[in-house]
């Protein structure tokens, strides 16, 4: 024999229905988190790639100290409705900072940085003393 619970109540069903973030309409973006990122290495450079839809250029700060890569972005709107008797009026405040240490490697002055179709882009390239070697012969004596 197994013991079951159940909950017959329908009362806290309808109180989490009623108060929760979706009731009226829904809500976007409750949940902000960082962006995603991808990063790539091949022989010459490292590509970071982080996925931030619906920014402008002007809206982010990228920074580079002592080999530590911050990207930040603030930004505040208001969803204004010239009617004074409204049901709903929504505030808009997203934010994010992610810093990256940098390996030794990277050349931090010829770091470039694109933004298109919502995806920031960096190239970091590597020194040259970091690139692969080309084979050598080596001659007996």
């Amino acid at each position: 024999m197994s013991i079951v619970k159940r909950n017959n109540l329908m009362f806290p069903s309808l109180m989490n229905e009623i108060f929760s973030p979706d009731w009226f309409g829904g809500t976007e973006n409750l949940n902000r988190t960082s962006p995603a990122v991808n990063i790539k290495e091949n022989e010459k450079e490292f590509e970071l790639e982080m996925a931030i839809p619906g920014g402008k250029k002007e809206d982010f700060n990228i920074e580079v100290d002592n080999d530590l890569l911050t990207v930040s972005s603030e930004n505040k709107s208001e969803n204004k409705v010239s009617e004074e008797n409204y049901t709903r009026r929504e505030f808009s405040y997203t934010s994010f900072k992610r810093s990256f240490t940098l390996p030794e490697t990277i050349d931090v002055d010829k770091i470039d940085a694109t933004y298109d179709d919502g995806v920031l882009r960096f190239v970091l390239p590597k020194k040259e003393e970091a690139l692969p070697k080309p084979k050598r012969m080596i001659e007996l004596s």
